[in-house]
Protein backbone atom coordinates (compact mmCIF):
# COMPACT_ATOMS: atom_id res chain seq x y z
CA UNK A 1 0.00 0.00 0.00
CA UNK A 2 1.63 3.57 -0.79
CA UNK A 3 2.68 5.59 2.27
CA UNK A 4 2.03 9.55 2.01
CA UNK A 5 5.30 11.10 2.69
CA UNK A 6 5.76 15.02 4.01
CA UNK A 7 9.43 15.35 4.11
CA UNK A 8 10.38 17.64 6.26
CA UNK A 9 14.44 17.77 5.10
CA UNK A 10 16.19 18.61 1.91
CA UNK A 11 17.99 15.54 1.74
CA UNK A 12 15.24 13.45 2.89
CA UNK A 13 13.39 14.78 -0.29
CA UNK A 14 16.52 13.58 -2.39
CA UNK A 15 16.47 10.06 -0.56
CA UNK A 16 13.56 9.42 -1.23
CA UNK A 17 12.95 10.47 -5.05
CA UNK A 18 16.45 7.95 -5.39
CA UNK A 19 15.11 5.23 -4.26
CA UNK A 20 11.93 5.82 -6.33
CA UNK A 21 9.06 6.93 -3.86
CA UNK A 22 9.00 10.54 -4.87
CA UNK A 23 4.97 9.76 -5.61
CA UNK A 24 4.65 8.84 -2.57
CA UNK A 25 6.07 12.53 -1.51
CA UNK A 26 3.02 14.63 -1.22
CA UNK A 27 4.78 17.84 0.64
CA UNK A 28 8.22 19.60 1.15
CA UNK A 29 9.89 22.11 2.73
CA UNK A 30 10.44 25.66 0.88
CA UNK A 31 14.15 24.51 0.39
CA UNK A 32 13.42 21.36 -1.68
CA UNK A 33 15.15 22.09 -4.72
CA UNK A 34 16.49 18.75 -6.14
CA UNK A 35 15.50 16.44 -8.15
CA UNK A 36 13.46 19.61 -10.14
CA UNK A 37 10.57 16.92 -9.75
CA UNK A 38 10.19 18.26 -6.15
CA UNK A 39 9.58 21.64 -7.22
CA UNK A 40 5.60 21.06 -8.14
CA UNK A 41 4.85 19.55 -4.54
CA UNK A 42 3.06 21.35 -1.98
CA UNK A 43 5.87 23.44 0.28
CA UNK A 44 5.06 23.26 3.92
CA UNK A 45 7.31 26.08 5.89
CA UNK A 46 8.92 29.27 5.26
CA UNK A 47 12.05 30.84 6.36
CA UNK A 48 12.35 34.16 8.91
CA UNK A 49 15.81 34.12 7.51
CA UNK A 50 16.99 37.86 5.87
CA UNK A 51 17.40 37.49 2.16
CA UNK A 52 20.12 39.79 0.49
CA UNK A 53 22.27 39.80 3.56
CA UNK A 54 25.95 39.36 4.71
CA UNK A 55 26.96 36.31 6.52
CA UNK A 56 27.10 38.28 9.77
CA UNK A 57 23.80 40.26 9.06
CA UNK A 58 22.74 36.43 8.79
CA UNK A 59 24.24 34.72 11.88
CA UNK A 60 23.54 38.17 14.11
CA UNK A 61 19.88 36.88 13.11
CA UNK A 62 20.46 33.31 13.57
CA UNK A 63 21.76 34.31 17.01
CA UNK A 64 19.09 36.14 18.50
CA UNK A 65 16.28 34.35 17.33
CA UNK A 66 17.90 31.43 19.36
CA UNK A 67 18.66 33.09 22.39
CA UNK A 68 14.72 34.72 22.49
CA UNK A 69 13.89 31.07 21.51
CA UNK A 70 12.19 31.82 18.90
CA UNK A 71 11.96 29.47 15.69
CA UNK A 72 13.65 30.54 11.73
CA UNK A 73 10.92 28.62 10.18
CA UNK A 74 7.14 28.44 10.35
CA UNK A 75 5.08 25.48 9.46
CA UNK A 76 1.52 25.59 7.42
CA UNK A 77 -0.42 23.43 9.95
CA UNK A 78 -3.44 23.26 7.70
CA UNK A 79 -1.44 22.23 4.71
CA UNK A 80 -0.29 19.35 6.10
CA UNK A 81 -3.69 18.27 7.88
CA UNK A 82 -4.90 18.76 4.45
CA UNK A 83 -2.44 16.50 2.82
CA UNK A 84 -3.33 13.59 5.36
CA UNK A 85 0.52 12.03 5.49
CA UNK A 86 1.69 8.32 6.41
CA UNK A 87 4.71 9.38 7.62
CA UNK A 88 6.68 12.83 8.36
CA UNK A 89 10.34 12.48 7.73
CA UNK A 90 12.22 15.33 9.81
CA UNK A 91 15.21 16.03 12.06
CA UNK A 92 16.24 17.04 15.49
CA UNK A 93 19.82 17.87 14.62
CA UNK A 94 20.42 21.71 13.91
CA UNK A 95 17.56 23.96 14.92
CA UNK A 96 19.13 26.53 11.76
CA UNK A 97 18.96 23.98 9.21
CA UNK A 98 15.39 22.76 9.01
CA UNK A 99 11.74 23.66 10.59
CA UNK A 100 12.39 22.17 14.41
CA UNK A 101 11.11 18.72 16.24
CA UNK A 102 9.52 20.34 18.65
CA UNK A 103 7.27 21.72 16.08
CA UNK A 104 6.53 19.39 13.80
CA UNK A 105 5.87 16.98 16.74
CA UNK A 106 3.52 19.48 17.81
CA UNK A 107 2.07 20.06 14.46
CA UNK A 108 1.74 16.26 14.04
CA UNK A 109 -0.14 15.59 17.87
CA UNK A 110 -2.67 17.37 16.09
CA UNK A 111 -3.59 15.64 12.35
CA UNK A 112 -6.73 13.41 12.28
CA UNK A 113 -4.34 11.41 9.95
CA UNK A 114 -2.07 9.77 12.86
CA UNK A 115 1.37 10.11 11.04
CA UNK A 116 4.61 8.25 12.30
CA UNK A 117 7.38 10.61 12.59
CA UNK A 118 10.65 9.52 11.98
CA UNK A 119 13.85 12.06 12.67
CA UNK A 120 17.02 11.36 10.76
CA UNK A 121 20.36 12.61 12.75
CA UNK A 122 22.88 11.42 10.57
CA UNK A 123 26.52 12.54 11.87
CA UNK A 124 28.67 10.88 9.14
CA UNK A 125 28.10 9.38 5.69
CA UNK A 126 28.02 5.65 6.74
CA UNK A 127 24.71 6.94 8.95
CA UNK A 128 23.55 9.03 5.39
CA UNK A 129 23.78 5.12 4.15
CA UNK A 130 21.80 3.91 7.03
CA UNK A 131 19.32 6.58 6.27
CA UNK A 132 19.27 5.83 2.75
CA UNK A 133 17.96 2.55 4.06
CA UNK A 134 15.77 2.75 6.34
CA UNK A 135 13.20 5.54 4.24
CA UNK A 136 13.53 2.70 1.58
CA UNK A 137 12.24 0.21 4.19
CA UNK A 138 9.55 2.64 5.36
CA UNK A 139 8.58 3.48 1.25
CA UNK A 140 8.67 -0.15 0.72
CA UNK A 141 11.86 0.21 -1.76
CA UNK A 142 14.00 -1.96 0.30
CA UNK A 143 15.77 -3.16 -2.57
CA UNK A 144 16.13 0.13 -4.23
CA UNK A 145 17.77 1.44 -1.31
CA UNK A 146 20.51 -1.49 -1.21
CA UNK A 147 21.29 -0.71 -5.21
CA UNK A 148 21.83 2.84 -4.44
CA UNK A 149 23.92 2.47 -1.40
CA UNK A 150 25.60 -0.28 -3.29
CA UNK A 151 26.29 2.16 -6.43
CA UNK A 152 27.45 5.05 -3.92
CA UNK A 153 30.06 2.76 -2.42
CA UNK A 154 31.56 1.66 -5.00
CA UNK A 155 31.66 5.52 -6.38
CA UNK A 156 33.29 6.15 -2.95
CA UNK A 157 35.94 3.50 -3.41
CA UNK A 158 36.70 4.48 -7.02
CA UNK A 159 37.90 8.12 -5.38
CA UNK A 160 39.84 6.70 -2.48
CA UNK A 161 41.62 3.79 -4.67
CA UNK A 162 43.45 7.36 -6.37
CA UNK A 163 46.77 7.69 -5.09
CA UNK A 164 47.65 10.97 -4.36
CA UNK A 165 51.56 12.07 -3.90
CA UNK A 166 50.88 13.62 -0.27
CA UNK A 167 47.68 14.44 1.28
CA UNK A 168 47.13 18.36 1.58
CA UNK A 169 45.56 19.73 4.49
CA UNK A 170 42.14 21.08 3.96
CA UNK A 171 39.90 23.32 6.07
CA UNK A 172 36.53 23.61 4.89
CA UNK A 173 34.30 26.26 5.85
CA UNK A 174 31.08 25.86 6.47
CA UNK A 175 30.47 29.80 7.63
CA UNK A 176 32.47 32.87 6.50
CA UNK A 177 31.61 35.23 9.22
CA UNK A 178 31.71 34.62 12.20
CA UNK A 179 34.24 31.49 10.41
CA UNK A 180 33.18 28.20 11.51
CA UNK A 181 35.29 25.08 10.61
CA UNK A 182 33.17 22.34 8.97
CA UNK A 183 31.67 19.08 11.21
CA UNK A 184 29.52 16.20 11.59
CA UNK A 185 30.31 14.11 8.00
CA UNK A 186 32.47 16.37 5.94
CA UNK A 187 35.71 15.53 7.79
CA UNK A 188 35.32 12.64 6.39
CA UNK A 189 34.50 13.30 2.78
CA UNK A 190 37.78 15.95 3.16
CA UNK A 191 40.05 12.03 3.43
CA UNK A 192 37.81 10.20 1.57
CA UNK A 193 39.26 12.73 -1.17
CA UNK A 194 42.48 12.06 -0.54
CA UNK A 195 43.12 15.38 2.23
CA UNK A 196 44.03 15.80 5.42
CA UNK A 197 41.01 17.81 7.45
CA UNK A 198 41.62 20.44 9.72
CA UNK A 199 39.54 22.53 12.24
CA UNK A 200 37.19 19.99 11.55
CA UNK A 201 34.76 18.70 14.04
CA UNK A 202 33.92 15.07 12.55
CA UNK A 203 31.05 13.58 13.76
CA UNK A 204 29.77 16.80 15.94
CA UNK A 205 28.42 20.07 14.96
CA UNK A 206 30.59 23.08 13.24
CA UNK A 207 32.59 25.32 15.09
CA UNK A 208 32.96 29.09 15.37
CA UNK A 209 37.23 29.52 14.70
CA UNK A 210 39.40 32.20 15.80
CA UNK A 211 41.61 33.62 12.68
CA UNK A 212 44.43 33.05 15.15
CA UNK A 213 43.91 28.83 15.40
CA UNK A 214 43.05 29.17 11.32
CA UNK A 215 46.58 31.01 10.69
CA UNK A 216 48.53 28.69 12.75
CA UNK A 217 46.33 25.45 11.37
CA UNK A 218 48.15 26.86 7.77
CA UNK A 219 46.07 24.93 5.43
CA UNK A 220 47.12 24.16 1.94
CA UNK A 221 43.96 24.57 0.83
CA UNK A 222 40.75 26.28 1.84
CA UNK A 223 37.38 25.51 0.50
CA UNK A 224 34.35 27.75 1.36
CA UNK A 225 30.97 26.40 1.58
CA UNK A 226 28.33 28.24 3.62
CA UNK A 227 25.42 26.56 4.94
CA UNK A 228 22.57 27.29 2.25
CA UNK A 229 24.66 29.04 0.09
CA UNK A 230 24.27 28.47 -3.38
CA UNK A 231 27.84 28.73 -5.70
CA UNK A 232 26.62 32.39 -6.59
CA UNK A 233 25.95 33.30 -2.64
CA UNK A 234 29.25 31.64 -2.13
CA UNK A 235 31.37 33.54 -4.04
CA UNK A 236 29.69 36.64 -2.63
CA UNK A 237 30.66 35.41 0.76
CA UNK A 238 34.31 35.36 -0.53
CA UNK A 239 34.35 38.66 -1.53
CA UNK A 240 33.17 39.62 1.68
CA UNK A 241 36.13 37.64 3.25
CA UNK A 242 38.41 39.62 0.81
CA UNK A 243 37.72 43.07 3.05
CA UNK A 244 38.99 40.67 6.20
CA UNK A 245 43.48 41.42 6.34
CA UNK A 246 43.34 38.18 8.39
CA UNK A 247 41.71 36.27 5.47
CA UNK A 248 44.34 37.75 3.10
CA UNK A 249 47.19 36.68 5.30
CA UNK A 250 46.25 33.35 5.10
CA UNK A 251 49.03 31.20 2.80
CA UNK A 252 46.19 29.50 0.73
CA UNK A 253 44.43 32.78 0.19
CA UNK A 254 48.15 34.29 -0.95
CA UNK A 255 48.75 31.45 -3.00
CA UNK A 256 45.36 30.86 -4.91
CA UNK A 257 43.87 27.39 -3.17
CA UNK A 258 40.71 28.94 -2.06
CA UNK A 259 37.60 26.62 -3.92
CA UNK A 260 34.05 28.32 -3.52
CA UNK A 261 31.60 25.02 -3.42
CA UNK A 262 28.09 24.68 -3.54
CA UNK A 263 27.03 23.83 -0.13
CA UNK A 264 23.28 23.68 -0.30
CA UNK A 265 23.49 21.52 -3.38
CA UNK A 266 26.44 19.47 -1.90
CA UNK A 267 28.19 19.85 1.05
CA UNK A 268 25.69 20.95 3.64
CA UNK A 269 22.81 18.29 2.70
CA UNK A 270 23.51 14.53 3.79
CA UNK A 271 21.97 12.59 0.99
CA UNK A 272 23.19 10.72 -2.18
CA UNK A 273 25.00 13.73 -3.58
CA UNK A 274 27.91 13.87 -0.71
CA UNK A 275 28.90 11.14 -3.12
CA UNK A 276 29.09 13.82 -5.65
CA UNK A 277 30.99 16.30 -2.73
CA UNK A 278 33.86 13.37 -2.69
CA UNK A 279 34.06 13.89 -6.35
CA UNK A 280 34.56 17.47 -6.28
CA UNK A 281 36.61 17.52 -3.43
CA UNK A 282 39.05 15.02 -4.90
CA UNK A 283 38.81 16.90 -8.15
CA UNK A 284 40.29 20.01 -6.49
CA UNK A 285 43.15 18.43 -4.47
CA UNK A 286 44.30 16.54 -7.72
CA UNK A 287 44.16 19.87 -9.34
CA UNK A 288 46.57 21.43 -6.60
CA UNK A 289 49.35 17.83 -6.78
CA UNK A 290 48.83 18.39 -10.65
Amino acid sequence: MPVRVVSLLPSATETLFAVGAGPEVVGVTHECDYPPDALALPRLTASSLPSGESSAAIDRHVRRALHAGSSLYTLDADLLESLRPDLIVTQELCEVCAVSYSIVDGAARRLTSDPRIISLEPSSLEDVFSNIQTLGNLTNRESAARGLIASLRKRREAVRGQSNSAAPSVLVLEWTDPPMGAGHWTPGLVEDAGGVPVLGAAGGNSQRLSWDAIAAADPDVVIVAPCGYSLQKTHEAVNELRTKPEWNALRAVREGRVYPVDGNAYVNRPGPRLIDTIEIFASILRSEAA
